[in-house]
């Protein structure tokens, strides 16, 4: 029996990531391709993250004669959490040319979870709900022998004209279970070539799944609220593994949490010593557990270049509102502490939160250029289902739930201000931030600032007093 994998995250499809030309491998499909391989099927890939169009994949479909295509995301890329409708619509034509050839199609990502009705009308035989290998494997066992698929724990289907969902999969707790990823599929030219404009190559890996913190709006329909970690030698051997394949400069660990336990850090400091591998990388943490003893020490240790954290507010109303579990102070102060340990601090940063005023807003943007990370990532609030938020406002999302692309930034429900008034704000923050950035450059010699500094300047305050106008 042999499977196509795919996903349907079209980097052609979103010309804001097209440009910033920062991509990754889609890492949870290559994981699942290898857990299918390692258990005596016939896998290859089809990487949609470089393909224009979503009839491409007949040529894949074509020269493999897969019995099935599997069309599985990448759980661990942001991207796919939004759920937007453009590689939604993708993945719905790549099923319904599947099907025109007779193919059996499986889908796993978070929207097919969210919204499994959608993906089985338009012709999916079946939804994976949540974490998928497991599933996947039992899933497949069974069709191949030809056997009912009614007892196997996270499924939709339709059967007798009725969609059926069984029983909720439990999370996978033991990681090192899992084979390595099937890195020998991806073909890493066309990711090479997309990073030479930053003059340097990063990869992804992952060390943990879930997230044990309830933020009223992030989802975790795939991995869930609890916490499974990696060991350090589990992931030292993955890092090899691709040393062995190709060459980089960084690695981006993409868990929502990098290194919640202590321990684990020094433990994965002593492992990358005792087999002499020197890595630099970068994380996403937060602000409360990189002020524990030590923490930001063994990170920097371990080699690690950078951290994003959720600062999402410069208001305590709005981080107690979002249910975040940290505070404005505990931002401000492990932000510092990177900085002394010359680790890059980056921010992310979210507007239009319900509740969320102009004082609120005018210390949003006083913690941040008074802390000046090294960079931001600026969005608007978005709901997404089974949330806190979501409940909150999705009787106003009937028109519109989703984005069509990462660069719309649109406000779906009623904040306090318009989304107009959301789309100049974020413009307004990111040229104010590169501005004060370029004034750091020049007062550290870099003379080649200063044309830029003083665009920004004056583009910066048109922003402002449009911003003004638009509040009244």
């Amino acid at each position: 029996m042999k499977i196509l994998f795919t996903h349907s995250y079209f980097l052609y499809f979103d010309e804001k990531q097209l440009e910033q030309g920062k991509p990754y491998p889609p890492l949870g499909t290559i994981q699942a391709a290898s857990y299918l391989r390692e258990n005596g099927y016939e896998v290859s890939l089809f990487d949609t993250n470089f393909v224009k169009d979503s009839f491409e994949i007949k040529t894949s479909l074509e020269s493999f004669q897969p019995s099935v295509l599997v069309i599985y995301d990448d759980g661990f890329n942001y991207l796919t959490k939004m759920c937007l409708t453009k590689m939604r619509d993708a993945a719905f034509e790549m099923i319904e040319y599947a099907k025109s050839q007779g193919i059996h199609v499986i889908v796993s990502s978070s929207d097919s979870t969210d919204h499994y009705q959608k993906y089985l009308e338009k012709g999916a035989d079946e939804v994976i709900l949540g974490e998928a290998e497991v599933t996947l494997l039992n899933l497949v066992n069974a069709l191949n022998k030809q056997e009912d698929i009614s007892g196997i724990d996270g499924l939709a289907f339709n059967k007798a004209g009725e969609i059926v969902t069984t029983s909720q999969r439990a999370i996978l707790s033991d990681l090192d279970s899992l084979p390595l990823p099937a890195w020998d599929l991806v073909n890493i030219e066309p990711y090479k070539k997309a990073w030479e404009k930053h003059g340097y190559f990063y990869i992804n890996l992952a060390t943990t799944r879930g997230c044990p913190y309830k933020c009223s709006w992030c989802a975790k329909p795939i991995y869930g609220y609890g916490y499974n970690i990696r060991s350090p030698k589990h992931v030292v051997s993955e890092i090899n593994l691709i040393k062995s394949l190709f060459t980089f400069d960084y690695i981006w660990f993409c868990d929502d949490i990098f290194g919640l336990k202590p321990q684990w850090v020094d433990e994965f400091n002593r492992e990358l010593k005792a087999q002499k591998i020197s890595i630099k990388y970068k994380i996403q943490s937060r602000a409360d557990l990189l002020l524990k003893d030590g923490a930001v020490v063994n990170l920097a240790n371990s080699g690690c270049d950078e951290i994003w954290i959720g600062a999402e507010s410069g208001s305590q109303k709005i981080l107690d509102a979002m249910d975040k579990g940290q505070t404005v102070e505990q931002i401000e102060e492990s932000t510092l502490l990177m900085k002394k340990h010359s680790i890059k601090p980056s921010l992310f940063l979210q507007l239009g939160y319900l509740g969320e005023n102009w004082d609120d807003i005018k210390a949003t943007l006083r913690m941040l250029f008074k802390l000046m990370p090294y960079d931001i990532g600026v969005s608007v609030s978005y709901p997404l289902p089974g949330t806190k938020f979501h409940e909150t406002v999705k009787s106003q999302l009937e028109q519109k739930a989703n984005w069509t692309d990462s660069d719309e930034l649109l406000l779906m429900y009623k904040s306090t201000y318009s989304p107009e008034f959301y789309k100049k704000l974020h413009r307004f923050i990111h040229k104010r931030f590169r501005q004060k950035q370029a004034v750091g450059d020049i007062r550290r010699g870099k003379l080649k600032s200063v044309v830029r500094w003083a665009y920004f300047k004056l583009t910066s305050n048109l922003f402002y007093f449009q911003l003004l106008l638009l509040k009244r």
